[in-house]
């Protein structure tokens, strides 16, 4: 009886350290792992623009990233997809690669000295030179590529459903996921994403807004709106939607621009009234 009695002892002592590792896990693997603490406010932010910067009508941004006091940008669309360097204050592309005609370039991210570019539909990522631009190698993925970023430590991508997942950094293999919501309600489209003061930003496709998310729990702890930023009049040619957010760290600039648009803009966030 005292054996049954240890062993009882020692099964619950098991499970208590379980327990506590996978609450201890940096991010959940699914929604039954999250934290169930609904935000009860959330709230919402405009804009000041700062500086308004030239942008290429021709660039069809997918991925937005600013690093060192230099603009890397990743466009879109079959036959178009390139990675570039840009100049922030006049817009000059200095340094392109041009992607295969077969696929459809989307989310970048700058992780240590390389730049990672994902693609739409081929389930297929590049890693490349962050001086040079050479494809080091490439990585699959399952699901679409949408937008990608990273905390210093894991990957973290979108597929433009409301799920986002967590990578490793070396392997590119799923760790763990999280699903998205603005309170009780899931948020899908979730697409161009960037890291900020431990929060994700994510462009919600084909609106104005971009949701801040807990990478700990899946919530929506802000939204900011950008209506209206981009003027209705663009001398008659074609933009699409708002996409690209990038952070300069080092002085704590936000810039934000969208598919086809003529300008990239920094701009300071203000509590909505």
């Amino acid at each position: 009886m005292a054996r049954l009695w240890d062993k009882l002892l020692l099964e619950c002592l098991l499970l208590a350290i379980l327990a506590a590792t996978v609450s201890c896990a940096p991010y959940p693997k699914a929604k039954d792992g999250q934290s169930k603490t609904t935000p009860q406010s959330v709230p919402t932010y405009t804009f000041t623009i700062v500086n308004a910067y030239t942008h290429d009508r021709d660039a069809f941004t997918q991925g937005l990233a600013f690093v060192n006091g230099t603009l890397y940008e990743g466009t879109g669309l079959y036959g178009k997809s390139s990675l570039r360097r840009v100049e922030l204050k006049t817009g000059n592309v200095l340094q392109v690669y041009k992607l295969p005609d077969e696929y459809f370039g989307e989310g970048i991210t700058i992780f240590r000295d390389t730049i990672i570019q994902l693609t739409w539909k081929s389930n297929k990522g590049f890693v490349y030179d962050k001086n040079n631009f050479e494809v080091l190698r490439d990585f699959t993925y399952e699901t679409e590529g949408w937008g990608i970023t990273h905390d210093e430590k894991h990957l973290i991508m979108s597929d433009g459903t409301s799920t986002l997942y967590f990578l490793d950094a070396d392997t590119f293999k799923v760790t763990g996921h999280i699903q998205v919501y603005d309170k009780d309600k899931p948020v899908g489209n979730l697409n161009e994403l960037e890291y900020i003061d431990g929060q994700i930003y994510a462009n919600v496709w084909p609106t104005d807004s971009i949701a801040m998310i807990a990478p700990d729990s899946g919530y929506v702890t802000g939204w900011i709106d950008l209506s209206g930023i981009l003027p209705p009049q663009i001398d008659g040619m074609p933009v699409d939607v708002l996409n690209g957010i990038a952070y300069d760290a080092t002085n704590g600039r936000l810039f934000v621009t969208g598919k086809l648009w003529p300008w990239l803009y920094e701009i300071e966030l203000v509590t909505k009234q």
